[in-house]
Order: structure tokens, then C-alpha cells, then sequence
């Protein structure tokens, strides 16, 4: 409602000036003036001026910018293909800064040097081969360049060999929610298709493959350091993305489809907690935490817990309403404590079994008490509805 009111007011503004300038020409009537709609050299004189005051806007707010926001960029990654994402990141910023800053400031400058003036003679000319081949050549290297480095970048990290030993990991993504399905003691990852979502079997693993027997489904994501992690990804609904920020990592989930990708993690969860940067980014979160804290206080309100860094899976797809809530905590552990946590999960199937069980009554075993008493009751409700039923129609 406030945004409305200020967007009113900003129009109403906007058209008081534009009555007021209309007032001013009024008044203006039988003084001389320049009707010619041409421009004369103080027109242009003011051109040039206004453009060197933007592109010293322009340059002033970018140094702002990296001075003000600079830290909020992702610090070091936690992957080990992430320095390699990292390196073509920074060298595409230097060379689009570089440019933008020659580029923006010949611009400006050329057209306060060679802004209008009635004494000077613009130069025409058809054609020039040389500024062509200039301005073709040199872009079309660089890019190339950009682009056959991107390439190396993209086969080193999407490589992976069928011989090399790797963590095989389901990421099942739907609205609004990741699952995680651990290929289990065989590292094979059984069938599964959505047709087969059915109760607890939430993403359609067919159970009939010997390969699905060990798997087990999680909601938390644990991978182990030092090891290769080779993700296969589905969607059950729409298009999603996973995003693991800190890994520099990113895979479209394409319903209908399985996308992959892998990395291999360089820092527990414990260890990233303990880079200097990251405890001072927790401590300047949590100084703000406890700010907002205070004030929710005040005004009867719960306190804000303490941050605490955990790495995460995002989307990185807008899939709906609550697309902000779709993200998994992921832990990175040592390769003792994954082994020692994954020995602790029971399989998809032991649950599927434990599952059935649990529905399914003993044999031979007497009605429990309260289920003789639903049923009394339910009989009685019909018998009721019986006799009024009749009732009415003897009364008609």
C-alpha cells in the first residue's frame, strides 16, 4: 500500500511540473525567443558538459559499488574445480571492466571534443578498413579465447571416468522440496520412475530392480571430503536448478530427463566454519541478529537464534510460490564420519517392508478396544439416520 501511495504522489509530481513549465511558456508571450528547434553552441557546450557529469556518475558509482558490496561476493570455494570457476569469473570481470572503462570514456569524450559548433565542419566519410578490422578482430579473439578456456574449464570438471571411483548420489527435486537417494553398498542407483510414487516411496524407486535394494533416502546431504561426488538429478514437477553456491556448482533438473554433475569437496562443514573470513562474516550476521533481536523484543516479539554457517543446496530456478523454502542443508564430512553416518540409515526398502508392517494387523489378533468402540459408533450414526429418515417420511 505505501509503494502505491508513493508511486501516486511521484505521478501527481511529475504532472504539477509539466503544468508548471506549460505556465511558464504562457507568461513568456511576446518576449523573443528561439523557436527554431535547432541547437545552438551553448545548447551543445551544456550537451558536452552533461556528458562527462554522467560518465563521472558512471565511474563514481562503480568504484561505490565494488567498495560497498565487494564482500558480499562468494569467498573461497569449497570445491576443488571451484578455483578454476573462479579464475575464468575473474578474468572476464577485468576484461569487462577494462573495456567498459575505455570504451565509455572515448565515447564521452568524443562528444564533448566534437560536440556542435557553427564554425566547424563535420568530416564524412564512407568507409574505413582499418577501424573494421579493428574493431571485428580484436573482440573476436578475446572471445575466442574466453570461450576455449570456458570449454577446458567445462569438460575438466563435467569428466567423469567409468573407472574412477565415485559417491553415486540422487538429488530428486520437486515442488517444494530436495530428496537425496545414496546408491547404497553396490554404488548403483536402482530404476525409478514417477509413475511408481506410491505412499513412502516418494520417488518412484522401482523396488523389482536387485539395484534399488540397498538404496537409501534421505533429507539431509552428507558427502564425504576428498572424494569424487557424482550427482544424477531429477524433477518430479517443473524445472528446477541445483545450486550449490560454495561448490561452484550448478545443474539444471529437467522433468522427464536425469542431468549430472560432480565435484569433489575440499573442507568439512567444521572446516569452512573455521576460515577467518567466514568467522568474521558469522559474527558481523550475528551482530545484526542480535540489532533486529533487541528491537523485536521491545516490541513483545521472539528473539532471532544465532547464525550458524552451514553449506547449502538451492534452486536456482523461480518454481513457484514457495521456491524460497526449496533448499537442503549439506554437511561435508570427514570420509570416517560419512561412512560411519551412512551405516546408520536403513534402505528404502526396509522401510517400504517396516512400512506395510506397521499397516497391516497381526494375524489371529482381537479387535483393540478402541477399534470395537468406531465401530459401535459408526453403526449406531447409520441406525440414527435410518429412524430419521423414516420418521420424517410418516410425519409427511
Amino acid at each position: 500500500m505505501t509503494s502505491l501511495l508513493v508511486i501516486i504522489v511521484l505521478v501527481l509530481l511529475a504532472v504539477a511540473l509539466w503544468q508548471l513549465t506549460k505556465i511558464f511558456d504562457l507568461t513568456q508571450v511576446g518576449a523573443s525567443s528561439d523557436d527554431s528547434q535547432v541547437a545552438s553552441d551553448n545548447d551543445n557546450n551544456v550537451q558536452g558538459y552533461i556528458m562527462f557529469g554522467f560518465l563521472a556518475f558512471i565511474y563514481i558509482f562503480t568504484i561505490y559499488g565494488l567498495v560497498k558490496w565487494g564482500n558480499l561476493a562468494l569467498h573461497t570455494p569449497a570445491s576443488e574445480h571451484g578455483l578454476l570457476v573462479d579464475n575464468l569469473m575473474n578474468i572476464t570481470w577485468v576484461l569487462i571492466f577494462t573495456v567498459q572503462v575505455i570504451t565509455q570514456g572515448l565515447l564521452y569524450w568524443f562528444s564533448f571534443k566534437y560536440k556542435g559548433n557553427k564554425d566547424k565542419k563535420a568530416l564524412f566519410f564512407a568507409d574505413s578498413n582499418k577501424l573494421e578490422a579493428i574493431w571485428s578482430i580484436i573482440p573476436s579473439v578475446v572471445l575466442a579465447i574466453l570461450i576455449l578456456y570456458g570449454l577446458y574449464a567445462w569438460n575438466n570438471i563435467m569428466f567423469v571416468d567409468k573407472d574412477e571411483d565415485v559417491v553415486e548420489i540422487e538429488l530428486y527435486a520437486q515442488q517444494f522440496k530436495w530428496t537425496a537417494r545414496y546408491a547404497g553398498q553396490d554404488n548403483v542407483l536402482g530404476k525409478a520412475n514417477v509413475r511408481l510414487i506410491e505412499g513412502i516411496n516418494t520417488l518412484g524407486v522401482d523396488m523389482s530392480d536387485p539395484n534399488a535394494q540397498d538404496d537409501i533416502v534421505v533429507t539431509e546431504l552428507h558427502i564425504p571430503k576428498g572424494k569424487k561426488v557424482h550427482f544424477k538429478m531429477r524433477s518430479q514437477d517443473v524445472l528446477h536448478s541445483a545450486y550449490f553456491p560454495h561448490f561452484r556448482a550448478q545443474m539444471n533438473c529437467v522433468p522427464g530427463m536425469v542431468t549430472e554433475f560432480a565435484f569433489i569437496p575440499t573442507y568439512t562443514t567444521a572446516e569452512y566454519r573455521e576460515l577467518p573470513f567466514m568467522i568474521e562474516k558469522v559474527a558481523h550476521i550475528n551482530k545484526l541478529r542480535n540489532e533486529k533481536s533487541a528491537e523485536l523484543i521491545a516490541k513483545g516479539g521472539t528473539a532471532l537464534d544465532p547464525y550458524t554457517f552451514d553449506y547449502l543446496l538451492l534452486c536456482n530456478k523461480i518454481c513457484g510460490a514457495s521456491h524460497y523454502n526449496m533448499q537442503m542443508k549439506v554437511v561435508v564430512d570427514s570420509p570416517e564420519d560419512y561412512k560411519k553416518w551412512l551405516s546408520e540409515k536403513t534402505t528404502l526398502a526396509q522401510d517400504i517392508k517396516a512400512a506395510a508392517a506397521a499397516e497391516k494387523p497381526a494375524e489371529g489378533a482381537e479387535p483393540t478396544t478402541d477399534t470395537t468402540t468406531k465401530v459401535k459408533d459408526t453403526v449406531k450414526a447409520v441406525i440414527d439416520t435410518v429412524k430419521a429418515a423414516v420418521a420424517k417420511v410418516a410425519v409427511k
